[in-house]
């Protein structure tokens, strides 16, 4: 497996609304978009640091996996994940399971951003919630 680049980070977040504005201030740049992702109850917002970015996550409803993830975490949520885009998600995911590697899907589904994602399970990757990411627009 080998990753291109960290396509983003993310962070849970209880508001978009409060955390967007700390994290213009504390990047120096602006929130450039906000998306909801229906099928995974979150909305979305991007901050660029340098080519790397930043993707806050606020629940849109109390089964969200992102409003659980912030109970747990005594209602303050913090670092959900870290995703490395690729190029082939599908022979990726192929790839991680021959070597053992946990999945949480075996096959890519819809991300924020028009991104085909997958997540590895942190059983298996050191306590790290792991996403694969594939620009679709870019095949």
């Amino acid at each position: 497996m080998q990753p291109t680049h960290i396509e983003h980070i993310g962070i849970a977040v209880t508001s978009l609304d409060e955390a967007i504005p700390f994290f213009e201030t504390l990047l120096g740049t602006k929130c450039y978009a906000i998306e909801e992702v229906t099928d995974q109850k979150v909305r979305t917002a991007f901050v660029r640091c340098g080519q790397t970015k930043i993707e806050l996550l606020e629940p849109t409803c109390p089964e969200s996996t992102i409003a659980s993830f912030i109970e747990k975490n005594n209602g303050r949520g913090g670092m959900h994940h870290i995703a490395f885009a690729v190029e082939g998600i599908e022979d990726h995911l192929a790839e991680a399971k021959a070597a053992g590697i946990r999945l949480i899907d075996e096959k890519p589904r819809s991300g924020a951003e028009g991104l085909s994602i997958a997540f590895l399970h942190p059983k298996s990757t050191f306590g790290v919630l792991t996403e694969l990411c594939e620009n679709r627009n870019k095949q």
